[in-house]
């Protein structure tokens, strides 16, 4: 059994944001929050708002124990760029892309023996 989430068009580039993924790919849920919580980019609160929704979806469609779930998979994709025109020297224009991203989340149970 299985509980993920998904958040869309979040204002990260992917590169930045696959940064944090990794900090908490198979760790337990309790220990991704606390690396979350103390990680020191942009990305870490948006990651863990999407951590926590899945543990909701765990909790309340599935009904699976929040203590025994850890991160299974968790992966970044890219979203739509949004272009923006930047003013150059001499009349010229350059393209500014703002990246976004979908982040998604994927819990587990462990299997207690």
């Amino acid at each position: 059994m299985e509980a993920k989430a998904i958040a869309r068009y979040l204002r990260i580039s992917p590169f930045k944001a696959r940064q944090v993924a990794d900090l908490v790919r198979g760790k337990n849920v309790k220990e991704a929050v606390g690396i979350l919580k103390y990680a020191n980019k942009r990305s870490a609160p948006l990651i863990n708002k999407v951590l926590k929704s899945a543990v909701a979806n765990a909790e309340h469609n599935y009904d699976m124990d929040s203590d025994d779930l850890y991160v299974s998979a968790i992966f970044v994709d890219e979203g739509p760029t949004m272009k923006r025109m930047h003013p150059r020297a001499y009349g010229r224009a350059d393209v500014r892309r703002h990246r976004t991203s979908h982040v998604t989340v994927v819990l587990k149970e462990r299997e207690v023996k």
